[in-house]
């Protein structure tokens, strides 16, 4: 398993039971009636297989899915991992083996391999972002661009393709924005109010030009955003930082993508924020077959 913040890997205990428990009884509902048809008794062995190259990652949710199908059903079912979470995994590989009982590991399949094919997805595009940028020193860092309901799932997976996990939510770090510094009254204000009421969080201020950037870094934010610099701005950026002792770090961020990403990276900056990482990533094609 990947490493994470302690605060992340706090969270995913927290939320992996309920997300779980809430993905089989949507499913399920009062009873899988298809599985119903297989004989009470029926065992069964079962083989997970990528259809595609890809990033592995979710297999805390896939052993949580068959933990509470066992307890619901009385069931026994049996796990065999070829592969951990965050290894790079060629097309028409064997990720694991299931054995048990036939109802249980055909009811448990779809719930399964719907957090394996997501999160899988989401490692996946963030080692693709990575490999671009790995001449450079910059962290690339996922958003709040979650998909509702699994932000500590997405959150893991980004780990588990090399990307960084910017703040989990709204209450771990400051993002001060512009509606939020014109609420204030300005940027040094925004700061100064931040650090009094919450003097253990970082505070990441997002500014739109130079002049704004000037003023953070005089009002000792911890990260500045550079909110849509253009390529010729993130170098000034870079520079100006450096002339106040770079005691900030920098984060570009706004519409970037595969084709601007790099040039970004060459700038200097510390890091580079990409909502694109969870909100716009492709599940892998997964497929299980019964023995």
């Amino acid at each position: 398993m990947p490493p994470t913040s302690p605060s992340l890997s706090q969270k995913i205990q927290h939320d992996i039971t309920q997300i779980v428990e809430f993905a089989l009884s949507e499913d399920i509902g009062n009873g899988d009636i298809t599985a119903e048809l297989i004989p009470l008794e029926q065992t069964a062995k079962a083989a997970i297989i990528t259809r595609e190259h890809c990033v592995i990652a979710g297999q805390p949710w896939v052993t949580e899915v068959f933990s509470q199908l066992d307890k619901r059903l009385g069931s026994n079912t049996d796990i065999k991992w070829h592969v951990a979470d965050g290894d790079t995994i060629k097309a028409n590989s064997t990720l694991f083996e299931l054995s048990g009982n036939a109802r249980t590991l055909l009811t448990g399949e779809r719930a399964a391999l719907n957090f394996l094919q997501l999160l899988s997805g989401t490692a996946t595009a963030c080692q693709e972002y990575v490999d671009l940028v790995k001449h450079t020193s910059v962290k690339l860092l996922d958003t709040r661009k979650t998909i509702p309901g699994l932000r500590t799932a997405q959150k893991y997976a980004v780990t588990c393709g090399g990307c960084y996990n910017h703040r989990i939510g709204l209450y771990d770090a400051f993002l001060i924005k512009e509606n939020h510094i014109a609420a204030c009254g300005g940027i040094l204000q925004a700061i100064e109010t931040a650090k009094r009421n919450h003097p253990e969080k970082p505070v990441e201020i997002e500014v739109e030009n130079l002049a704004e950037l000037e003023i953070a870094l005089k009002s000792k934010s911890d990260i500045v955003m550079l909110d849509n610099f253009s390529l010729e701005e993130l170098k000034q950026g870079v520079k100006l930082n450096q002339a106040f002792g770079a005691k900030a770090k920098l984060e570009a961020s706004g519409n970037v993508n595969k084709m601007t990403l790099t040039p970004i990276a060459e700038t200097g900056v510390d890091y580079i924020s990409i909502g694109a990482l969870t909100k716009d990533c492709k599940a892998v094609d997964l497929s299980m077959r019964i023995r």
